[in-house]
């Protein structure tokens, strides 16, 4: 058995899990879709293989809905099911749009997370041929692919399962059962991940470890491109291309109590406090080989740090870290927009891909393209397993923990000091922040917990928040914004501070709220001076610094640190904490902000 710390399996937009084994297929898969639910909450739905057929129940809305109409199957024996916790893509939010889909004859039953991006030209010639849909969705194509093939030869499902995989274009993960095929699971995976929990007499795929631990820590990793058979207690499995694979089982290392709430009121706070761990984690603990890692960027020709989202102000927050530590020239790129900097990435080049969930499409694609170049790739991951991991060169985990909440947070600290031990294992310096220093700091700002709620109650009707900050400050001031349009869907901007004479003042008036980083280094002062413009155009300004000043209307105070760069790390906590309270305040969904998802494995 080989061991593997996969303590964090946080991935993509939709949530997949099957059951085969011994009876309790209902409970599994509902308990199992709870754990899911922070990936896909427009709709959920579960689908039985009954003595009687396939027995199919789906709604919009919480998991919560569906149990309630799931409990007429209560007394329903299946030993073998698939479930589905839906973000939607392609097809509006409903019923039928809801997953598991159904063949037109209703013996085969799907869930699928990615996109079919050729579903229109499948389902053309599925119509063409008599098949009838009753959704608008890519996913349903797999459907009623598969009972053609399985109608066709019920007595080779591998061949039949190979036959569809070869015809789909895009990425996916999907999973599926069928009449045919008694108490096996179907399942594939082109660019999308694929796991599957092993016990004694029962299997368990899924999209996410997190699952299925409350019954296994032991889990087969499926390889990209590769199909499978799943049966109780066994998989089989092999490449689109025909190749068996010989798989592997990991222990997962993971306890259920991680991915609990443990008396906070939501995910999203309890991820918040629980930085207080997870810097000293990362700064102490193994991430990974730091010192190979750091021969590949002594050796580059050029560095770019690729990421989206939270983590791209980490890799913008990166770039002054291994200028200012390493004398490293590295150059953010935007995942998404990659395609410019594609030209100049060759094999002298390193490509640093940040990603909480190391499955963010955008940045695999990037990452694949390096690789194409002869570039190498080192991979920052909270996911252990991941495509990243495994697509990567050298990975470093920055063993942040399980984060369920989607707006991230303990994760974007811990990706910071991941980079900080690395621009200094390139350099050869002792690492410039101490972990007893910074956890007794994170203390202090969650002190202020209440102080900053009250802030909160004052800004909650704000419908423009500005954000302010210079240097490596400004990262952390586009970190507070998205915070604050994630969690309490407000408008707000995170602008550089020496910036605000170019447009941004003619939007400041009475009363207007700006968020100012202003802690004691060498930007303080000359952020203080556009403080005191912004204070004489009438903004009512909030001060986040170790050092309180008159212009401040309200003040959080960030403990005096030893290092710039710890004191980046903790004003981001303030803004965290400040976008939970508006959201909390507004009455919006914390843990399950609308309209997004905890990763986007879509372009």
């Amino acid at each position: 058995m080989v061991p593997v710390d996969c303590s964090y399996q946080v991935t993509v937009m939709c949530g997949i899990i099957g059951f085969t084994g011994d009876g309790k297929a209902l409970e599994v898969l509902l308990k199992g879709l709870r754990r899911l639910e922070y990936r896909g909450y427009d709709s959920s739905g579960l689908a039985l293989l009954t003595a009687d057929g396939i027995r199919v129940v789906k709604r919009v809305g919480s998991v919560e809905n569906l149990e309630r109409e799931a409990s007429s199957l209560r007394d329903v024996k299946s030993s073998v099911g698939i479930a589905h916790t839906r973000w939607a893509t392609h097809g509006g939010v409903s019923d039928r749009n809801a997953h598991p889909h159904t063949s037109c004859d209703g013996r085969v039953a799907i869930v699928h997370n990615g996109i079919i991006e050729n579903f229109e030209e499948l389902r053309a010639e599925l119509e063409e041929r008599g098949h009838v849909f009753s959704s608008e969705t890519d996913s349903e194509v797999i459907a009623h692919l598969l009972e053609e093939e399985l109608r066709r030869r019920p007595d080779d499902p591998r061949g039949a399962l190979t036959s569809v995989v070869r015809r789909l274009k895009g990425s996916f993960a999907f999973i599926a059962i069928s009449t045919w095929t008694s108490d096996a699971i179907l399942g594939a995976r082109y660019n999308s991940p694929l796991v599957v929990g092993m016990g004694k007499g029962f299997s368990i795929p899924a999209s996410d470890v997190l699952s299925f631990l409350e019954w296994t820590d032991d889990a087969i990793f499926l390889e990209n491109e590769s199909c499978a058979i799943v049966r109780p207690g066994s998989v089989e499995s092999w490449l689109i291309t025909g190749e068996d694979l010989d798989l592997k089982v990991a222990k997962v290392a993971i306890e259920v109590s991680e991915v609990e709430k443990r008396g906070y009121v939501h995910h999203t706070l309890k991820e918040i406090h629980d930085q207080r761990v997870t810097v000293q984690r990362t700064l102490t603990q193994d991430l990974g080989p730091l010192e190979e890692a750091a021969k590949l960027l002594r050796g580059a020709s050029r560095v770019f740090l690729v990421a989206a989202g939270t983590s791209y102000h980490a890799a913008l927050v990166g770039r002054h870290v291994l200028a200012e530590l390493a004398d490293v020239d590295a150059q953010p790129v935007l995942a998404s927009e990659y395609a410019l900097a594609s030209r100049w990435v060759n094999g002298d080049s390193v490509v640093v891909a940040i990603s909480q969930s190391g499955e963010t499409a955008d940045v695999l694609e990037a990452v694949r393209d390096a690789k194409s170049k002869g570039a190498k790739v080192i991979g920052v991951v909270n996911m252990p397993g991941s495509s990243l991991e495994r697509l990567s060169d050298v990975h470093i985990n920055i063993r942040a923990g399980p984060e369920i909440g989607v707006a991230a947070t303990k994760s974007f600290t811990s990706q910071v000091i991941a980079l900080v031990r690395l621009a200094c294992a390139v350099s050869g310096r002792e690492v410039t922040l101490d972990a007893e220093e910074l956890g007794r700091c994170v203390e202090e700002v969650l002190e202020q917990e209440p102080q900053i709620a009250e802030i909160a109650k004052d800004l909650k009707d704000s419908k423009d928040i500005y954000l302010v900050g210079r240097g490596v400050h400004f990262p952390i001031a586009l970190e507070g914004a998205l915070k604050v349009k994630e969690l309490a869907y407000v408008h707000a901007e995170g602008l550089p501070a020496g910036e605000l004479k170019h447009g941004t003042l003619a939007l400041i008036e009475k009363g207007t709220p700006v968020i100012v980083l202003n802690p004691s280094d060498e930007t303080y002062v000359d952020t203080l001076s556009n403080c005191q413009e912004l204070k004489a155009r009438g903004a009512t300004v909030i001060g986040i610094s170790d050092r309180h000043h008159p212009s401040y209307d309200f003040f959080v105070r960030v403990p005096r640190t030893s290092s710039k760069f710890a004191s980046v790390l903790l004003e981001v906590i303030p803004l965290q904490l400040l976008a939970y309270y508006m959201a909390l305040e507004r009455g919006a969904e914390i843990d399950r902000p609308r309209n997004l998802a905890k990763s986007v494995t879509v372009k």
